[in-house]
């Protein structure tokens, strides 16, 4: 063994856990593991300009990759409590990432020392372990009990807070990764779920997140294509079959959601989902949601079973686990590819053909359904999505076609405002050989707008649409239900940028202030090009582009209270 600094031990365990790309910021008391990096050189580093965009850049970097953990860095008290938003949004979306926090010398702990806080009581309750290491000797343990715990299960956040002032004895040598279980589903239930696939004339398959985190997109595919079932999917779960397959059948809900998909939902006789939870904007009203269909519920978290509804079969799986079972017993109790549901399979593609929302319109402003037909159109299947709330992610989900798994990025649980900007970050520095293309309304663009002076710094290109409307459109929607359109517009005039024509902020004089390039877009016929250019730009100049899309001021978008009454 070698008596090292505890920091040093920390930066070789990242090395040999595989979590090698970080995001923070620095402060007093997270300066000796900053050092640590610096003297190693192996682990990679991204400077935030705001903590809680460093936890979101994580997320963004864990959700673009399989096996991927963001590490996310900051300094004790209020680095930690900001990143508590990006700690809840991992654990709602079943995300891997690592926090770590600085923190007072051990024996100061408890004598409200300056920007001391107990971090690991704060963030408990969004994360799958939250402590304070008080003894050197724990921290290799602690260590691998983190990454064990990130990759068992149903994903989710650690956090880990240090006093920084612990020396250890230490051998990377002999540090090794602790294993990890995966549950996996019977043959005894597998050949039940067969059994009443037998008994089924209208069969769904339901891909949930569970099955983009268990990287078994091919398996789902596979399984789809041999028993001939359809596959809708839940927003999580976007992409793990591509949207021009012809068993794939488009997403279920209330409102990010396909009209010809809720229509197949409602005429089918039962349900498969896999690595779903039955989350309420996917159901909506229980009661016409269950009405005339049996429930299979497979999902790697047992506390998940029956939360919701009760299923009349489930299993405690990984969801690839239980594609692969599956597909073994159908491979045996069948002769061949099934060809039974044929009937079933093509009235779903007649209702794929024929169901679907205007979105041709020349309005000026521009109607938000044009921007994301002509998005469609210039952004190709090879295109990464991300977003995370607002009416732009419901009408994004409805209009927009992924094709690929994690190509989809979306805080589909928690939402946050200002997550979009540090989550693309993330996702371009996970994988930047994936185009990008952020999609952001007004407001959650200016949330933590400052994160875009980051990619500008580091060089990470990416496109942001951001479609304007000078309103929090989805709040002003809802405020419908009481009468009132009350402290959700954005709209003033600018008295130092008077082309915005009352729309307020400036977002081509901000994102150029900040290192970016932007474009303003006001007519139909100048999106492709925008786009286009955009994109050219990006990957010239190696910063975001931003594309401005002004909006007609009020838009409601088609969603409703239960499946079978989406207002449109």
């Amino acid at each position: 063994m070698t008596l090292m600094r505890a920091v040093d031990a920390i930066v070789l365990i990242l090395e040999k856990e595989g979590a090698t790309q970080a995001f923070g910021v620095p402060g007093a008391a997270i300066n000796p593991l900053y050092s640590a990096m610096k003297n190693h050189g192996g682990i990679g580093h991204v400077l935030a300009r705001h903590v809680e965009g460093a936890s979101h850049m994580a997320e963004g970097y864990s959700r673009a990759g399989a096996g991927n953990i963001g590490v996310c860095i900051g300094t004790s008290g209020p680095g930690g409590t900001d990143m508590i938003t990006g700690m809840y949004s991992a654990s709602a979306d079943s995300v891997p990432i690592l926090c770590i926090t600085g923190q007072a010398t051990v024996p100061m702990l408890s004598k409200e020392e300056f920007q001391g806080v107990d971090i690991a009581s704060v963030a408990a309750p969004v994360t799958k372990m939250a402590v304070t290491v008080l003894e050197a000797a724990q921290i290799p343990g602690t260590f691998a009990k983190a990454f064990q715990l990130m990759r068992t299960g149903r994903r989710g956040p650690v956090l880990i807070d240090l006093p920084m002032d612990v020396r250890i004895d230490f051998d990377i040598d002999c540090y090794e990764p602790l294993p990890v279980a995966v549950p996996t589903m019977s043959r005894a239930q597998a050949d039940r779920v067969l059994d009443m696939l037998d008994a089924a004339e209208r069969p769904l398959l339901i891909a949930g997140g569970g099955v983009i985190n268990a990287d078994a997109a091919d398996d789902l595919v596979a399984l789809a294509e041999y028993l001939d079932v359809p596959v809708v999917s839940t927003l999580m779960g976007w992409g793990a079959i591509p949207d021009d397959h012809r068993l794939a059948q488009g997403m279920v809900g209330i409102q990010t959601s396909q009209r010809y998909a809720n229509a197949t939902f409602l005429e089918s006789d039962l349900v498969i989902g896999l690595g779903n939870r039955w989350a309420a904007r996917h159901t909506g009203n229980l009661d016409v949601y269950r009405e005339g269909r049996r429930f299979v519920h497979v999902d790697i978290e047992p506390t998940q079973i029956g939360r919701v509804l009760a299923p009349d079969l489930w299993s405690v799986s990984d969801a690839g686990a239980a594609l692969r079972v599956l597909l073994r017993a159908a491979e045996e109790r069948y002769s061949g590819p099934l060809e039974r549901y044929g009937s079933w399979v093509e009235a779903c593609n007649e209702r794929k053909r024929t169901l679907l929302r205007k979105t041709h319109f020349d309005d000026v402003p521009l109607k938000p359904q044009r921007v994301y037909e002509e998005m469609c159109r210039a952004f190709g299947p090879e295109t990464r999505y991300v977003t995370t709330i607002g009416l732009s992610q419901i009408a994004a989900a409805q209009m927009l076609h992924v094709f690929r798994p994690r190509h989809w990025v979306n805080a589909g649980q928690a939402g946050p405002l200002g997550w979009t900007i540090p989550a693309a970050i993330g996702a371009c520095v996970a994988d930047p050989g994936t185009p990008v293309v952020a999609l952001s309304g007004d407001y959650d663009f200016q949330f933590l707008i400052e994160e875009l002076a980051v990619a500008a710094h580091f060089r990470i290109p990416y496109v942001h649409v951001v479609v304007n409307n000078a309103y929090l459109g989805l709040i002003r929607q809802s405020q419908r239900n009481f009468d009132m359109d009350y402290q959700v517009q954005l709209s003033f005039e600018n008295i130092n940028s008077p082309e915005t024509e009352g729309y307020g902020v400036d977002y081509v004089k901000v994102a150029e202030g900040l290192g970016c390039k932007a474009i303003r877009v006001r007519k139909p016929e100048d999106l492709v090009p925008a786009f286009k250019r955009a994109r050219e730009t990006a990957d010239e100049l190696k910063v975001p582009v931003v594309v401005e899309c002004v909006l007609e001021r009020v838009t409601n978008v088609s969603m409703g209270a239960a499946l079978d009454s989406v207002n449109e």
